[in-house]
Order: structure tokens, then C-alpha cells, then sequence
């Protein structure tokens, strides 16, 4: 095995990327609208283009990737976009599809990664099924299933080092069709005891993994962390807390990522931020900690570099003009990098 590889992955959720392909998954490179306001698709498609080509990843976990249906295809789309602008991430793969029109993909450099979809259903099931849990403890389990299965990956670098990948999209806790105050309170407690099944069953997978001192990495957008809304004190914890395994004995069962623990320890004051949103009845943006990439405990010996490429927070994205401004034209997230040494 070939040592002193260098690898570096990235998570970007990229606001609705499906709406810049026509089925064929030709990219509709025109001055119509985009799915984001008041930017045209042309725009957005540009700024992507920059985007990704400064991120210079070995591979990106995409989440919200174009949709896979009985018409379009989401590996098509990414590779037709790869192409198009020369990227050195130009295979995509993919799973289990969903129903949202926003796939999880992981677009990567096929002269440095060999992957393949590779889902587990071994301790928990697979993650297109059905999974059982009693939340609320009074004896009647309840069938909880993804929106968006995660995407399960076994990827092998030129070198010969084997990672598992695990990308995850969890469902958002918005009380959707909420008429009244009564209606948000009822439909948030379900969002939330939902996400926390996903979180459950997520983590029962990533327990497989560590048990047999598997290197793993667990990506992508969570929509969720400590102290994001107010029912978590009615849950004990976040989904984000049970996927890392925070406050279990056994430390080489729990996963590692800087921002969350910056964010778990500090309860007031600022924290990390890699998704920016404008909230119209307050006429401001609301900045959160929706992205991570959590690694497993050898993974973490090694000394890996985090970044968030925020355009405010992140000084070389602040100075570099048309980066700067590629970051806020493309997505309401932006990506999180991290660079390891294996």
C-alpha cells in the first residue's frame, strides 16, 4: 500500500440542482429563472462551475443532486455538468432513489477513488426498508422509513486504502401545511421524532462499521444540531448528538467532527455556520451548522483539516472576489471540505 496519500473529500448541498437540467440532463444554460430567487440558471450554473473547481476534491458527497425518475437521471445530469466545465470529479454515483427530486450523488476523480454503491443490512435493515422503533416507549413500535436513503459507499484510493462512505440528507423538522399555532407544536414533535429515528437507525449502521474497525466517514446535511430549536430539550438531544455517539463510554464507537464539538461545548455564543437562509417576514438571514463530515476514531489520528467554505467566515472565499460571490450565486449551503493524509 502506497503511503502519504493525500485525499480530499467534500459535502455541498447544492439548492436545487435538478432544476438546471432538461431530462435529457443537457444543462439548460439560459437566462430563464432559476429555482433560487432572483438568480437565472445561467448564473447559478456558473457559479457551480466555479465552485467546484475551486474545491479541487477528490470527491464530493452532493446532496439535493438531480433527480433520478422514470425520465431523468441523476448520473447522466452530474457527468454531463463535469464535462461541460472540464471538472476533475467527472464519475457520479448513486443509490437507492427517492421521491423528492433531490438525490444523494457523490461525484468523484476516477484516476484517484474506486467506488461503488455498496448498501448493508445486516444489524439494522437497509436503508430503503422499513425500520421499527418504539420512540415513545409505550410499547407499540413504529415503522419509520428514509425520504432520502442515505447513500452507502465502499470507496478504494490509488493507494489501496479502503473508506466507507455514508451521505445523509435527514428530513427537515419544518411543520409543513401548519394552519395554526397549535398545528406547528403538533407537526414539529413529529418532524423531530422522526428525524430521531432516522438518526437512530443511522447510527446503528455506523455502530457495524466501528465494530469492525471499519475507517468511516458519515457526510452531508443533517438539518439539524445542538440547540437548533426548542423541542430538543423535549428529546434529551439532537439527531446530530446520536449519530456522532456523543457521551458513550467506548470512544472508538463515537465519530469526530470540529464544528459539531465547537457546537456541543458552547451553548452561547458563536458558532460555525455552513448554510445561510433569508427569513422575508423578519428581512434577515439566519445562519446554521446543517453540514458535516464526521469521521471515525483512526480517521481522526491522523490529523485531518476541516473547512467550511463560507464566504464571511472563511478569509481566502472573503478576499477572492468572484469566489465570494460564486458561493452566495450557486446554493443556500456551502461546502465543507476535509483534507487527511493517509
Amino acid at each position: 500500500m502506497v503511503t502519504g496519500e493525500h485525499l480530499r473529500l467534500a459535502t455541498y448541498n447544492v439548492e436545487w440542482f435538478d432544476a438546471l437540467f432538461d431530462n435529457a440532463g443537457d444543462l439548460l444554460a439560459d437566462d430563464l429563472p432559476s429555482a433560487r430567487f432572483d438568480i437565472s440558471r445561467m448564473q447559478q450554473i456558473e457559479a457551480l462551475a466555479m465552485v467546484f473547481t475551486a474545491l479541487q476534491a477528490d470527491g464530493v458527497m452532493i446532496i439535493e443532486a438531480p433527480d433520478t425518475s422514470r425520465r431523468r437521471r441523476t448520473v447522466i445530469a452530474l457527468e454531463t455538468f463535469a464535462r461541460t466545465f472540464d471538472l476533475r470529479t467527472r464519475k457520479a454515483v448513486t443509490g437507492f432513489r427517492n421521491n423528492t427530486q433531490q438525490e444523494i450523488a457523490f461525484l468523484y476523480d476516477p484516476d484517484k477513488l474506486k467506488v461503488h454503491h455498496d448498501p448493508l443490512g445486516d444489524a439494522a435493515p437497509r436503508f430503503d426498508k422499513e425500520f421499527n422503533i418504539d420512540l415513545d416507549m409505550d410499547g407499540t413500535g413504529e415503522r419509520v422509513t428514509f425520504s432520502k436513503p442515505p447513500l452507502e459507499l465502499a470507496m478504494t484510493t490509488a493507494g489501496g486504502r479502503k473508506l466507507r462512505l455514508i451521505g445523509a440528507h435527514l428530513k427537515s423538522k419544518a411543520p409543513h401545511g401548519a394552519r395554526n399555532r397549535d398545528e406547528v407544536m403538533r407537526l414539529s414533535i413529529t418532524n423531530r421524532r422522526k428525524q430521531l429515528a432516522q438518526a437512530i437507525w443511522l447510527r446503528a449502521r455506523i455502530a457495524e462499521h466501528l465494530d469492525r474497525r471499519e475507517s468511516l466517514i458519515v457526510m452531508g446535511d443533517l438539518n439539524d444540531g445542538p440547540g437548533l430549536d426548542e423541542y430538543e430539550d423535549l428529546f434529551g438531544r439532537s439527531s446530530v448528538e446520536i449519530i456522532l455517539g456523543d457521551g458513550l463510554e467506548d470512544v472508538r464507537h463515537r465519530l469526530y467532527d470540529p464544528h459539531a464539538a465547537e457546537a456541543l461545548t458552547q451553548k452561547i455564543g458563536a458558532h460555525p455556520s455552513t448554510a445561510r437562509f433569508f427569513i422575508l417576514p423578519d428581512n434577515r438571514y439566519l445562519s446554521a451548522l446543517l453540514d458535516y463530515i464526521m469521521v471515525s476514531p483512526d480517521l481522526r489520528a491522523l490529523a485531518p483539516k476541516w473547512r467550511i467554505w463560507h464566504p464571511f467566515d472563511d478569509p481566502d472565499c472573503w478576499e477572492d472576489e468572484a469566489l465570494r460571490d460564486a458561493l452566495l450565486t450557486a446554493s443556500d449551503h456551502f461546502p465543507v471540505t476535509i483534507d487527511i493524509e493517509l
